[in-house]
């Protein structure tokens, strides 16, 4: 065989291994596009049950519960906390405290995917998250009849708490809160963070990505922040369909924020670098705010972090949240819902300002 025959033919078999392998990775890219994005619940099979430490939802999962009661066991009101994205019911365990020493019970759970909860790290739907705080709600009333009872949301728990209240059976509470509220929807974002996130959930939704590098600061209690990276519970790697499935819930939770009717309090830290301001306020001018004090007050806290909760100044915003539920209609001790009416006030100003040029 002459050496010009030897090296075309060798060229063919790499040519053709080339094309075998782009087949491949094409055929591969496809089978991932098409695998399940969302990892769906299981059929009914109980009725749902609240125990002391756990909340058996329809289809027998059995989700962690934690509990804060005051001490002489007569509360004046309960709020149903629910946790933010990577997190699980312990992040309300300062607060709880807190707020029990002021005779207001608190319950939170672990979310489908999150905690000690099945199949940790797993994405369960939108639909579903909805769902079970429906359910957990409902439970919650059920053992305590008498009192007033909020809800609670901390970033994605926020968004988790603005669907359900839009959902077909909203929960039968007394009032919202919201602490940083996810509503970074696709709409705030910019284009090409949708591409990427769009390409790479489809080609590789099992990829796990973990944070680092981006140089941000949730709060400023590091002895805090310390213990939740020691904490096995954290998600510290986050599957990319995950965080696919957390975008899909805060543009539900965007497109509902202002059809909320119940009485709702929002905080938010200004030094926020998880849910960046613009967005924030772009989902807040689509409230109807008055006065503080109304049935939307709307506090800013100017030394204010992510986790407003668990800053160092935390028992402002908590003070804030124990008076805005025993006091409604009043202003809020700390002036925080005055510097939130202000900020709107001046965007509306720049707003107005930048369509008369």
């Amino acid at each position: 065989m002459s050496s010009t025959l030897k090296n075309s033919t060798s060229l063919f078999t790499l040519s053709a291994r080339i094309r075998s392998a782009v087949f491949g990775l094409v055929t591969a890219l496809i089978v991932t596009s098409c695998m399940p994005l969302v990892h769906f619940p299981g059929k009914p099979v109980v009725s749902p049950v609240l125990g002391e430490r756990f909340f058996l939802t329809a289809d027998g999962a059995r989700l962690p519960v934690r509990s804060w009661m005051p001490e002489n066991g007569r509360p004046k009101g309960l709020v149903i906390a629910v946790h933010g994205f990577n997190d699980y019911s312990n992040f309300f365990s300062s607060s709880g405290e807190f707020l029990s020493e002021l005779g207001i019970a608190s319950y939170a759970f672990d979310q489908r995917g999150f905690g000690d909860s099945p199949d940790a790290g797993l994405w369960f739907g939108v639909e579903a998250y909805v769902n079970d705080l429906v359910e957990f709600s409902r439970l919650v009333s059920h053992k305590h009849p008498s009192l007033p009872v909020y809800l609670l949301g901390e970033s994605m728990g926020g968004a988790v708490v603005i669907v359900a209240m839009n959902s077909a059976s909203p929960p039968e509470i007394d009032g919202v809160i919201l602490s940083a509220p996810a509503v970074w929807g696709r709409e705030t974002m910019p284009w090409y963070q949708r591409a990427l996130l769009w390409f790479t959930v489809h080609t590789m939704p099992w990829m796990k990505l973990t944070g680092e590098g981006l140089e941000i600061t949730p709060s400023d209690n590091i002895e805090m922040l310390r213990q939740l990276g020691r904490d096995p519970l954290v998600i510290k790697e986050t599957r990319v369909e995950a965080i696919y499935g957390l975008v899909n819930l805060m543009d539900n939770a965007l497109q509902g924020f202002a059809k909320l009717k119940s009485r709702l309090l929002i905080l938010y830290g200004e030094k926020d670098e998880v849910i960046p301001q613009l967005p924030v306020m772009q989902a807040l001018q689509m409230l109807p705010t008055g006065k503080a004090g109304q049935a939307v007050s709307i506090a800013f806290y100017e030394n204010g972090y992510h986790m407003l909760l668990r800053d160092l100044q935390r028992r402002i915003p908590l003070l804030d949240i124990a008076d805005w539920i025993e006091f409604p209609g009043q202003a809020l001790p700390s002036g925080a819902d005055m510097r939130g009416l202000k900020a709107l006030e001046k965007l509306a100003s720049e707003k107005r300002a930048e369509e008369r040029l």
